[in-house]
């Protein structure tokens, strides 16, 4: 996890590391600024794999391309393994996916699996390549200046330093110099599956699993949040199978049901568990910087986001990487309200829905308050494979009085 800024059409440092400067806690670890004639790149890296290499910008081989990149590939040990007329400096992911583009170009995306923002500059063509994950896990907005300037950054306070004009960069697209946005992933439109329910649970079950197991790769300590709710018991189920020590964090008022549920979870499952209850004046204090750091002042997003903050500052003293349960509402017809639809083909239509906008909601969320600490969140039900599987289940199976 880290923060991007950059300006296309100059090579002043300064106005970047400006930007830079605004977003230092997405990376403290390292930063960086490349910059050509009409281009400046800017990075601060927060350390997750290969934690004494893999500086960025980064360049491939002979510096032709260069790349900065928010986020992590899961996948990035059997590409790099693909990718075997290359030469490697590092042990990152960061570096497979330069690579990747060279072999690719712009298909590169297709073969990524995981959460990312990156850019990449070929310095020979003097051209672009930008692109954002399918839901829009990582973060990405992007502007023109008042000299005309293409302006981008992984926060909206980092662009503000050199234009007014903010726009978020899509979820699921591509930009290039040449022909501008295209769009490379969709919410899959499968045929549903009528299969019997305890196939739909095998089925779910080992897709979730490969899920979370990937998502525990790490040179760094992993957690999980744990609210003792079936979303984040099972994650952390899951998890506890495979990484131990696993650290686990639970926050909340006095004799909240969280905090009891999460101790109860967290006893059976086996993690080091750790807690922290907050009061009112301790809300009226971390207020201003929740909205600060979300960048919204939603009310509904504004009330979730605290305890998201408060449980993400527990986190940071333990671990540096942490997996949530968000998405799983979504697919699964977890929100109270969806109990309202009997039509399923409706209740399908709004699962789509909720989940394609979701980078404006939790996933905003979670991505804000656990780097105002500086931690790496990450989100098993939202993987690719997971999502696809979900939405293929008859949605007849997530209503009439069914939970979770």
């Amino acid at each position: 996890m880290c923060g991007l800024a950059g300006i296309i059409g100059t090579g002043d440092k300064s106005k970047v590391q400006r930007m830079l400067d605004k977003i230092r806690h997405r990376g403290p670890d390292e930063s960086g600024i490349f910059a050509d004639e009409n281009i400046t790149l800017g990075h601060n890296r927060l350390t997750i794999i290969d934690l004494y290499h893999g500086r960025q910008p980064i360049k491939n081989e002979d510096g032709r391309y260069w790349l900065i990149y928010n986020g992590e590939i899961y996948n990035y040990q059997l590409l790099r393994k693909e990718l075997k007329n290359h030469i490697f400096s590092t042990d990152t992911d960061s570096e497979v996916i330069i690579h990747l583009y060279e072999e690719l170009g712009k298909n590169c995306v297709n073969y990524i699996d995981g959460m990312f923002a990156l850019v990449i500059y070929d310095s020979k063509k003097k051209t672009i390549f930008i692109a954002r994950d399918p839901l829009g896990i990582k973060p990405l907005y992007y502007g023109k200046t008042k000299e005309g300037y293409f302006a981008f950054a992984s926060e909206i306070k980092a662009l503000q330093e050199v234009t007014d004009d903010i726009n978020e960069f899509p979820n699921g697209y591509i930009y290039t110099t040449e022909n501008g946005f295209e769009r490379y992933y969709s919410i899959p439109q499968d045929p549903m599956h009528f299969a019997d329910v305890d196939n739909i649970i095998n089925g779910l079950r080992l897709r979730l699993e490969d899920s979370v197991r990937k998502r525990l790769i790490a040179d760094v300590p992993v957690g999980v949040f744990l609210s003792g709710g079936l979303d984040s018991s099972l994650i952390a189920a899951i998890a506890a199978k495979y990484k131990n020590p696993l650290h686990s964090f639970a926050v909340g008022v006095e004799g909240s049901n969280d905090l009891k549920n999460a101790r109860v979870v967290a006893d059976y499952v086996g993690t080091i568990h750790h807690e922290f209850i907050y009061t009112e004046e301790d809300i009226k204090k971390v207020l201003p910087k929740v909205i600060y750091h979300l960048e919204s002042c939603d009310p509904a997003l504004v009330r979730s986001a605290v305890a998201t903050y408060f449980v993400s500052k527990l986190a940071s003293n333990y671990v540096k990487v942490i997996l949530s349960g968000e998405g799983a509402d979504e697919l699964f017809s977890g929100y109270h309200y969806l109990k309202n639809y009997t039509n399923p083909w409706k209740l399908q239509s709004e699962l789509k829905y909720i989940t394609r906008n979701l980078h404006n909601t939790n996933l905003q969320r979670v991505d804000r308050m656990t780097m105002a600490h500086s931690i790496e969140g990450r989100v098993p039900f939202l993987d690719v494979e997971v999502l696809r599987y979900a939405f293929k289940i008859t949605p007849s199976f997530k209503i009439n009085g069914r939970e979770k």
